[in-house]
This record gives structure tokens, sequence and C-alpha cells, in this order.
């Protein structure tokens, strides 16, 4: 087990997102007014040294949270299109939470196709699939193919719209003013340049993102 380490706090704006009319308008929001995190941590550089640009913005209404990813320049992989399928394989990105004063936590994986799996977890290997609550989860995501000296990269970006009840609370609590541990993830298990990033550093000598001890803080206003 390796050492606790100082975790970094994202202050969460409310942002009323809700009201907008389109799609394109809530990411337009979220892109201005979000808090915007670096996943750059790269953990394991000796085994997997792959680093590329990864950042998400987040944003809440008191309802629900509202996530923004942005990937650059990968060579990426998207085999998986069902959900709670193995979607880490591909293209991926992560968001693992926890309330306050909960051992358990939940996970929320996304590939580049907006393929999901979401479990309420006590440990790595001990969990179950959080099935009622994944049809109120929206996704969406745009992908922009390109040339790098001859070979095909993508840009891709995944929009995600988490409500309260998924996150572990109950109708009448609110979002706002709550505290929460997560961490941020982008892998490609499979992929042609396997990478395991994080946005809280994770000390330990093997790729595992299920570590709530080296979770980071949200903070929702």
């Amino acid at each position: 087990m390796g050492k606790i380490i100082d975790m970094r706090t994202l202050h969460v704006p409310k942002q009323n997102i809700a009201c907008l009319e389109t799609i394109f308008d809530k990411i337009k929001m979220l892109h201005e007014t979000g808090a915007k995190a670096p996943i750059d941590q790269v953990n394991w550089r000796a085994d997997f040294p792959k680093s590329l640009p990864v950042t998400v913005r987040a944003a809440h209404d008191g309802e629900t949270l509202y996530l923004y990813y942005t990937v650059i320049g990968e060579a990426i992989r998207a085999a998986n299109t069902e959900d709670f399928g193995p979607v880490w394989e591909d293209s991926c990105v992560e968001f693992f939470m926890q309330r306050e004063n909960e051992t358990g936590y939940r996970n929320f994986e996304c590939n580049i196709l907006g393929v999901l799996l979401s479990r309420r977890h006590e440990s790595r290997e001990k969990g179950e699939r959080q099935t009622h609550e994944l049809p109120s989860i929206f996704r969406f995501g745009t992908i922009c193919h390109r040339y790098e000296k001859d070979r095909q990269m993508s840009d891709w970006t995944m929009y995600l719209e988490i409500p309260k009840n998924a996150l572990g609370f109950d109708m009448y609590e609110s979002l706002s003013g709550q505290r929460m541990r997560a961490n941020f993830y982008k892998c490609g298990d499979k992929t042609v340049e396997p990478h395991f990033l994080s946005w809280n550093p994770i000390d330990l000598p093997k790729p595992n993102f299920h570590v709530p001890q080296f979770f980071g803080l949200l903070e929702l206003e």
C-alpha cells in the first residue's frame, strides 16, 4: 500500500445549465464557467509512459453534476458498444467518487462511443451495477480525426450529466454545499499506447484506480 499523499481540491461552481435549450449551449456554458481540472498524473511512468493532453470541466446545478472531458491526439480504440462492458479497454474517461462519511464509492467509466459502466463498490472486487440509475445518465461525445506525420490521431470530447441519485444522494438532498472525495481518470488498457492518467496522483506500484485513499476533494458551491 502506498503512502497517502496530498490531495488536489476542485471548487465546483453552481450554474443553471439545465435551463439552456440545446446540448451545445450547455457544453458552451460548462466549457466557459466550469471548474477545469487537468488529468495529467502519469503514475506508472516506467511501464506506461504515455501522456496526452486531457482535461475535465465540472459544474452542478444542485440536482445534476455536469462533466466535460477533452482529449487531444489519441490513437483511439472503440470496441465496446454495450453498457456495462469493459469500456476501460477502449479510449475511456472515468469519474470515481465517494460521499463524505461513506466507505464505499461509485465509478462512472465512459468510452469514446458514450458507452457507460457504473457500479457501487465496497472494493475493487466487490460491487454491484447501477442498473436502475444508468438510464438517467446522459452522454454526448464528439470525435475529430486528423493526421500527424501520416499517422491518424483523434481529438474527442465527452459530456456527461450525472443526476444526484446516481451519485448516492436522495431526492431531498441538494448537491449545493456538498463535499465529496473523487478522482478523474483517462485510460485505454488495450489501445495502441496503453495509458493510465489521473487528476489526483496515485502512489502504488501497479495501475489501480479503485483507491479512495488517493481521491482528491470536490467542493460544490
